[in-house]
């Protein structure tokens, strides 16, 4: 099954993707091409503000802050892991 692509603002804090592509060429997307985010690269979402407006992410090691309005036209790949089995300690007593 093909990864599917969703939009960076769908995504919560501490999802991961990889950026796929950006919507629109604009000055203000050149910017943030220029801040690291291009195709291929990895993002986490680290905090949301209250209204949703801005978005912190992490992108090659620098926390970034996003407008709203731009994380809609920031498509990702949701970047899966693989389940862990987690041990529960048993209680002897």
């Amino acid at each position: 099954m093909p990864p599917i692509q969703m939009k960076l603002i769908d995504l919560q804090p501490g999802d991961e993707g990889i950026i796929c592509r950006i919507e629109d060429e604009t000055s203000e997307f050149e910017r943030i091409r220029e801040m690291g985010l291009s195709d291929g690269t990895p993002i986490r979402v680290v905090k949301l503000a209250p209204l949703g407006d801005p978005i912190e992410v992490k992108v090659r090691g620098t926390y970034l802050s996003i407008r709203k309005s731009m994380a809609e036209k920031i498509y990702i790949r949701r970047k899966h892991h693989q389940h862990r089995k987690r041990y529960r300690r048993h209680r002897l007593f």
